[in-house]
């Protein structure tokens, strides 16, 4: 199975235990099928409520792959925004950097957010189905 770059919204549902999301993102870790983005570390540590949950979150550098941040990286998130922005589309650059970080990888992007149904339309972005 390919790695799976898991967005903020499921790990909010998966750290608040939600079924389906907590099972599913449990099985991916136990398969060793996550990986993960300095952008979405960085959403998650800003979000954190407490010292416990900081703590947890630090071992995110020690347990997943990192997917490797680059300048062309950057180009292209940069360029699929223009592009959507062209077609009147409003994306984040920080939700196309994350479909072009999938992308590059060749990871599948588990998310909760439909903006990505959009991004998909535009990249060759490909979904997390459970």
């Amino acid at each position: 199975m390919d790695k799976v770059l898991i967005d903020t919204s499921i790990w909010i549902e998966f750290f608040r235990k939600k079924d389906p999301y907590f099972e599913v993102v449990r099985n991916l870790i136990e398969k060793d099928n996550v990986c993960c983005i300095g952008l979405i570390y960085a959403e998650l540590l800003q979000g954190a409520k407490a010292e416990k949950e900081l703590s947890t979150l630090r071992d995110f550098m020690h347990v997943f792959d990192f997917i490797p941040e680059s300048a062309a990286l950057w180009e292209k998130a940069g360029l699929i925004s223009y592009e959507l922005r062209r077609k009147g589309k409003e994306i984040s650059l920080s939700d196309c950097f994350i479909a072009s970080s999938a992308v590059s990888y060749s990871a599948s992007l588990f998310t909760l957010d439909k903006h990505f149904q959009t991004i998909k339309k535009h990249m060759d972005l490909r979904l997390y189905i459970q």
